[in-house]
């Protein structure tokens, strides 16, 4: 398999031009209409080579339908005008707008499935993926708990986490949030976080911070399991039991980062909404926090940045980001489809192919 450097180096023309490889995501969706709303905005093209990959045909209907329902036809990229790598599907005739089912999951896992193989192929710098429906996927017969496990498994690293990325758009401070645990029941949290596991899960979020943000020693905030991180052991051991014996060795281990915690879940997230929101001078801010579980990081994430957040998997050969949320499937074909998280993830997918290739030099 190519590693970072020459994935990342064949796969883009001069520097200020990065190739990237634009999944349709489930075409019952709204992804197609995200993708030609993306599109047809110069500042997301003008700097970067996107190509959708998916089904013309699909995305052509969809351009059609879409402009029944908008009033302003600048806002959509004609799909005639954009390069498209047509993957064969089988059923497509069965997609229904609005309806994910098997052929809707079968198309979007083909659509997923060629693009990993171009860009590990050094044809794509990274991979932006618009949103598909793990149901229609395991009603496909495809039994993964995302892209994110399709995407690490494909490139054969398992190392691998769920960073979002949000950028104020009132005081221009970036977020980031490291999930520990991603998809799984709340239940087997407790037993499935380990001090190996958030170990790991640190080595990530400290290289990421170092080769996609130009972040050396960064300050990383770090959640408690329980309320108010147990309390003692009062409210739950986890924190006096391995969490903070495991914080106190990471500390030693790792002189040059910042590392707070644990933090009590409910005020871990009071520093991040005040810069968010309208203090871009907060007092040592952290530059990465770091959630134990899925709704701990992302009920606060999607409350800040819910329109323009990027979900941005870290640990791969090359770049990936997604905009954070759904298929959508009730809007699907109303043309009412924000694409400003798509807008996002596509042009951070540029900012760090650009910051790998500066490491690099």
């Amino acid at each position: 398999m190519p590693n970072h450097e020459s994935l990342i180096t064949n796969a883009q023309s001069p520097i200020t031009n990065p190739r990237l490889a634009v999944t349709m995501g489930d075409p019952a969706g709204i992804g197609a209409e995200v993708i030609l709303k993306a599109l047809a905005d110069p500042a997301v093209t003008e700097n970067c080579d996107l190509v959708v990959v998916g089904s013309r045909d699909l995305l052509t209907n969809s351009y059609k339908n879409l402009l029944e329902n908008t009033d302003n036809k600048s806002t959509l990229a004609n799909p005639d005008q954009l390069n498209v790598i047509d993957v064969d599907v089988p059923n497509s005739g069965e997609i229904v707008t609005g309806v994910g089912h098997a052929a809707s999951g079968a198309a979007s896992f083909a659509y997923m499935e060629s693009a990993i193989a171009q860009t590990l192929a050094g044809k794509f710098a990274g991979i932006v993926t618009a949103p598909i429906a793990k149901s229609a996927w395991k009603a496909a017969g495809f039994d993964y708990p995302g892209q994110t496990e399709l995407l690490a498994e494909k490139a054969g690293v398992e190392r691998f986490g769920m960073l979002f990325v949000g950028r104020s758009p009132f005081t221009g401070w970036t977020l980031r949030a490291l999930l520990a645990t991603t998809h799984i029941p709340l239940c087997q949290v407790a037993d499935t976080l380990t001090p190996e596991l958030l170990t790991k899960k640190l080595d990530l979020l400290e290289e990421c911070l170092q080769r996609d943000f130009g972040i050396k020693n960064g300050r990383i905030a770090i959640a408690g399991l329980n309320p108010h991180s147990g309390e003692m052991g009062q409210l739950g051991r986890e924190e006096i039991d391995w969490l903070i014996p495991w914080l106190v060795e990471e500390r030693q281990r790792r002189p040059h980062l910042h590392l707070e915690g644990p933090i009590p879940p409910d005020t871990m997230w009071v520093k991040p909404g005040q810069a968010w929101y309208g203090n871009s001078d907060v007092k040592n801010i952290a530059d990465a926090y770091l959630a134990l579980y899925h709704d701990q990081g992302l009920i606060p994430v999607k409350l800040m940045a819910f329109d323009r957040a990027v979900n941005t998997t870290i640990g791969l050969p090359f770049v990936r980001t997604s905009p954070d949320h759904g298929t959508a499937f009730d809007i699907a074909g109303q043309g009412v489809a924000d694409a400003t998280s798509m807008k996002a993830a596509i042009q951070l997918a540029v900012e760090l192919v650009k910051q790998r290739l500066v490491i690099q030099q």
